[in-house]
């Protein structure tokens, strides 16, 4: 049955996007998706197509959205989070059932239009808020008292969720850094998982960073680091020691002064010795602009400093100047070092 407003099939969902055109497209995405061998509705979706130019440009953007990486990857995740296993980390008032067959496509591509709507560079954070338990923004710093009496202190623009059901002690840090101050109890592990690394522990103080890697920092205590999914690669910390984990596996665990690498809980950001472009990097997660380096030599020169993270603007122009670097500041919060 087709849609007088413009030519889309019938809607039987209850959805209406405010553009008639947006909402035709939705409504042949969908059909098409359930009965894609359809000699009929494709002979009739052609004729919709042909019918004004506005018709395959919609459908067009539909299809974009669809393939994006990010759009993958985040299904990806949230089917895993939703999905009902042993592992899963989601505390239950979040659960949900999965859903098949002919609603799932319905949802997913009513999930597609809604991205157009509101755009792609606001559906990660979107994902983040409806899978975080706790978060915090950029430049801030938040501290919590978990289920079962632990401490966790969240850093900048990071997001955890927890997963406390019956024995479980489990958090997944989705974002950013976290330090954990784990109440002892042998009878049930406390369980971090990264990106790619897991860590169990019973009663210790430790932080996990994630990005390219997992930065494991071991404070107090003893803790375990495995690389998810290889039971064979795993490594134990001690106090003042800290490992990484990628997808290739674990980096020899090493050395560290634990207090200056994670000072950020009292505030500071501190270094020794560092390439300008790490200590900008890490400056940058703390910062709500943007910073831009012009000449690659400005990155190499070596600083150290010890500054507070309550004004990044502040450390990075106080660098820069150590450096001999010139600043310029742009509207919208562009800094560019040169």
């Amino acid at each position: 049955m087709v849609d007088d407003r413009a030519g889309g099939p019938m809607p039987d969902n209850g959805f209406q996007h405010p553009d008639p055109v947006s909402d035709a497209a939705l409504d042949w995405f969908v059909h098409l998706q359930e009965a894609p061998q359809d000699r009929k509705l494709r002979e009739q979706f052609q004729i919709w197509l042909d019918s004004d130019p506005r018709h395959a440009a919609a459908f067009a953007k539909l299809e974009a959205m669809w393939t994006l990486p990010e759009l993958d990857i985040a299904s990806a995740r949230l089917a895993a989070r939703l999905d009902e296993t042993p592992k899963a980390r989601v505390v239950p008032a979040r659960r949900q059932v999965r859903r098949t067959g002919k609603w799932t496509k319905r949802l997913a591509a009513l999930a597609a239009v809604m991205m157009v709507a509101i755009g792609i560079r606001s559906y990660p954070a979107l994902m983040l808020r409806w899978n975080a338990d706790h978060l915090t923004a950029t430049g801030a710093q938040g501290e919590f008292v978990l289920p079962d009496g632990s401490r966790l202190m969240l850093n900048t623009a990071s997001a955890v969720a927890l997963d406390f059901e019956g024995q479980n002690r489990s958090v997944t840090l989705l974002q950013g850094e976290a330090f954990f101050d784990v109440v002892p109890d042998p009878a049930r592990p406390f369980r971090v998982a990264g990106a790619f690394g897991d860590v169990e522990v019973k009663g210790t103080a430790f932080s996990v960073r994630t990005g390219a890697e997992d930065t494991v920092i071991l404070e107090r205590g003893r803790v375990e680091v495995s690389r998810q999914g290889d039971d064979a690669g795993h490594a134990t910390l001690s106090p003042g020691e800290k490992v990484e984990v990628s997808a290739a596996g674990l980096s020899p665990v090493t050395g560290i002064d634990a207090e200056s690498a994670l000072a950020w809980r009292t505030g500071w950001v501190t270094f020794q010795e560092k390439p300008l472009a790490d200590v900008l990097a890490d400056l940058g997660r703390y910062y709500e602009g943007r910073i831009l380096t012009l000449d690659g030599s400005i990155g190499r020169v070596r600083v150290s400093g010890n500054y507070r993270l309550a004004d990044p603007e502040g450390a990075i122009r106080s660098l820069a100047e150590a450096a001999g670097v010139k600043v310029t500041r742009l509207p919208g919060g562009i800094i560019i070092l040169r």
